[in-house]
């Protein structure tokens, strides 16, 4: 069995039109939530072997706070294919895994990491979870997911399951959606 974590990157900031999308840096929220998801992934206590990351700039700074806040973490193997990559693609990410590390951690985007749950793990309504996920995986959401395999390059469709999902509002409302007064 092998263990992935996927973890969005937090909320960015939308307000200098001039940024590419790659250099969006996160916002105040996003630096909030990142440090709240770091310590929960700290919490959770899951060793990871490594994660593998968008080199994005919302994505880096999710990392660097969530480590901050989680007193350390593993290895980072950047990969410019996670950015904006989908399903796919992000299979064949972890496919390409060297070593066979028994859990990895990937930091990355929507629509990929959402489409990536809904391709591992059968939508055969024993999921709640999955279920969660079909609402949205909003951004600095965590979710592990258990893949019955013995190596990477097994990683298939439906060989998931969704064991935990955290997003920052179940640990603190204030970090869910902004509603319209």
């Amino acid at each position: 069995m092998k263990i992935l974590g996927l973890f969005r990157h937090a909320k960015s900031d939308w307000n200098d039109a001039r940024l590419r999308d790659f250099d969006r840096p996160l916002n105040d929220r996003g630096r909030k939530g990142a440090a709240l998801m770091g310590r929960h992934i700290s919490e959770h206590a899951i060793k990871w072997s490594r994660i593998i990351a968008s080199p994005a700039v919302r994505a880096a700074q999710t990392i660097e706070i969530a480590e901050e806040a989680a007193g350390g973490a593993p290895p980072i193997n950047w990969d410019r294919r996670i950015y904006l990559a989908s399903s796919a693609n992000l299979f064949d990410i972890l496919r390409d895994q060297e070593g066979e590390p028994d859990a990895i951690i990937m930091v990355g985007h929507n629509p990929g990491l959402e489409d990536l749950i809904f391709d591992l793990v059968p939508d055969d309504g024993s999921s709640p979870l999955r279920d969660i996920v079909e609402e949205k995986f909003p951004t600095a959401a965590y979710a592990v997911l258990e893949l019955d395999i013995t190596s990477w390059s097994d990683a298939d469709e439906d060989c998931a399951r969704l064991v935990h999902l955290v997003r920052p509002r179940d640990i603190d409302s204030a970090l869910g959606p902004q509603l319209a007064d």
